[in-house]
């Protein structure tokens, strides 16, 4: 009995994951028409994804990759 509850639990949530991912699948797609029209209106899309990513990280974060930036293109005399 518990190897069925089992198999059907397993069952259960692996047709959840398989429906998660299909939804995100469909997200990263509507992702990528967003970026597409921000294209089409002239923006830089890879200023835009940098952006994205710099607003994900916590203040501090993002104050220390932007020093290490920085300190980088110094050294390589890129200022």
């Amino acid at each position: 009995m518990s190897d069925n509850i089992s198999a059907d639990q397993l069952r259960l949530l692996i047709e959840r994951i398989e429906r998660l991912e299909e939804e995100k699948k469909g997200i990263a797609d509507d992702i990528k028409d967003v970026y597409g029209e921000a294209k089409a209106t002239g923006f830089d899309v890879k200023t835009m994804r940098s952006i994205v990513r710099l607003r994900k990280m916590e203040k501090h974060h993002r104050e220390e990759a932007e020093m290490l930036l920085e300190t980088y293109k110094a050294a390589l005399g890129l200022d």
